[in-house]
């Protein structure tokens, strides 16, 4: 008996070792799961297909081109060939586009303040994060939405710091108590970068504000010099108004921060049966007319500045007219643009991840984990509104922020794929457990010494059995979500350092609390 209970105690020694190792933050190189891991192994386009599109695209930009650009895009378009026509429309010759591919930045890096969240784009290296403008944050607890704020952004790249498997912060939401669009803009500027050390992509609700909040940038980055040598935060710019149409400030927005050493998101969101054909070959075709002539833009002006293809077509529910992320055809679109990302050699995003739903609910879970899983597989470099956004873009949710980091997670164990060799073969283990062995492969050691680098484990998903469940007085996810964001925002941590959070905050009026 005094046999039994020891070796009972041994085990129980041992799984309580293997427990705390497991809570242990593992180094990055045992961990299962990392930013930029390569995708590509799922393709929705055979290359003929990759072929066809993207000679129909040449062909838009040659005979139907593009309108309203500023006068001082059409000088800089115009002097590397592209032609104005008496309409009015910028028609691009082929080899003006295929010149501005010759100078286009390839295997860029997006910088965090914090080094170790660097983001280094080429191939089909996958990285997930936020995106957005939501109007509403969503509320579980009370089933309701209510207008974001100022404090709501802050908050949000709060828990962004905290997650391991969001790799970026681009704004999700709009700060809505905000009046003055200025204010807004640099309180979007510092609620982001005083909560996360991670990349931060922001947009400008005006091309004057652009001066401005390079002031406040250059203050927490320790001045301009600081702030070109590593360039944390990048311009979200919707440069074109599908169809076809430059969007005029927006484009002047952009050259301001190209000059500004600011990386841009070269940003093209045409809707699928609106502003964009209903086809998924015609949307992804516009998309990359749209981003191509853009590419010839940012070139004319800044020859290899950095900038993500940003094609973005989103899906259209055609009886309703109403946006529909969550859907298939959304996961189709945004897989076909990585493909035309990798065809072009340049680092790209789109659309991933964002639901339809209006809750955290089984909905949301099949509409973004579809959209996170196929665009992970596809290679998409930056797999934008990737966490946390519901109502198709209108209402973005903490809670769900945190839960799609589980999500995220099973996703990229998706992308990292499977590796065969003779180690993994596993013929040697078969040996050992059947030949005289246990019979069984649970506690061998090379079972127990893959445990944690080729399994990713929830951190708030349940694996229980339902006995377990009872005793653990029946965990609720959303419970669990909810305690780990008031856990997350107890602690109450400024990224920027105090002296210069104090300048900050007597300089411009702040409208949230770090």
């Amino acid at each position: 008996m005094t046999d039994i209970m020891e070796k009972k105690g041994r085990r129980g020694g041992g799984r309580a070792a293997r427990v705390a190792a497991r809570a242990a933050a593992l180094p990055d190189a045992m961990r299962p799961i990392r930013p930029g891991m390569e995708g590509g192994v799922l393709k929705v386009l055979t290359d003929a297909q990759i072929g066809q599109i993207h000679e129909a695209a040449l062909q838009a930009l040659e005979t139907i081109g593009l309108v309203d650009a500023p006068q001082s895009g059409v000088d800089l378009m115009v002097s590397v060939g592209a032609i104005h026509g008496d309409d009015g429309r910028i028609r691009f010759p082929r080899q003006v586009v295929e010149d501005a591919l010759g100078k286009a930045a390839r295997g860029i890096t997006l910088m965090g303040r914090d080094p170790r969240h660097d983001l280094h784009l080429s191939g089909a290296k996958v990285h997930y994060g936020t995106a957005g403008a939501a109007v509403h944050i969503v509320e579980p607890a009370t089933n309701s939405y209510r207008e974001s704020t100022a404090q709501d952004l802050h908050n949000a790249a709060r828990i962004t710091e905290a997650l391991d498997n969001v790799n970026f912060f681009q704004r999700p939401m709009v700060c809505r108590d905000v009046v003055d669009n200025l204010e807004m803009d640099l309180n979007s500027i510092y609620a982001s970068v005083s909560g996360t050390g991670k990349h931060i992509g922001m947009s400008f609700s005006d091309p004057s504000h652009v001066a401005p909040c390079m002031e406040l940038i250059h203050q927490v980055a320790g001045g301009e010099e600081a702030w070109r040598a590593r360039p944390f935060l990048s311009n979200s710019n919707c440069f074109v108004v599908p169809p076809m149409k430059f969007a005029t400030e927006s484009c002047e927005t952009m050259e301001h921060c190209i000059r500004a050493g600011m990386p841009v998101l070269l940003l093209s969101a045409g809707m699928a049966g609106a502003t964009a054909p209903s086809t998924i070959a015609g949307a992804v075709t516009q998309a990359t007319a749209e981003c191509l002539a853009g590419l010839v833009y940012v070139n004319a002006l800044a020859p290899g500045h950095p900038a993500v293809f940003g094609t973005w077509p989103f899906g259209l529910d055609l009886r309703t007219g109403a946006m529909c992320l969550g859907s298939g055809e959304q996961a189709l679109l945004s897989s076909a643009c990585a493909q035309m990302h990798q065809f072009y050699g340049l680092p790209g995003g789109a659309a991933g991840g964002a639901s339809d739903a209006k809750m955290p609910d089984m909905q949301a879970g099949w509409e973004q984990m579809c959209s996170n899983v196929m665009a992970g597989l596809s290679g998409l470099n930056m797999v934008y509104e990737a966490a946390g956004m519901h109502a198709s873009l209108l209402g973005f949710c903490l809670e769900s922020l945190i839960l799609s980091d589980d999500l995220i997670g099973q996703a990229m164990r998706c992308v990292r794929g499977i590796e065969v060799n003779d180690d993994t073969l596993a013929l040697d283990q078969m040996a050992e457990v059947c030949m005289g062995g246990p019979g069984h492969y649970l506690g061998t050691d090379k079972t127990l010494a893959l445990m944690q680098s080729d399994f990713v484990y929830p951190t708030l998903g349940n694996r229980m059995s339902p006995k377990e469940w009872e005793e653990n007085d029946k965990p609720d996810l959303m419970a669990g979500a909810i305690a780990r964001k008031q856990a997350i925002l107890a602690e109450g941590r400024c990224l920027v350092a105090p002296a210069v959070d104090r300048e900050v905050r007597a300089k411009y009026s702040m409208y949230f609390e770090s």
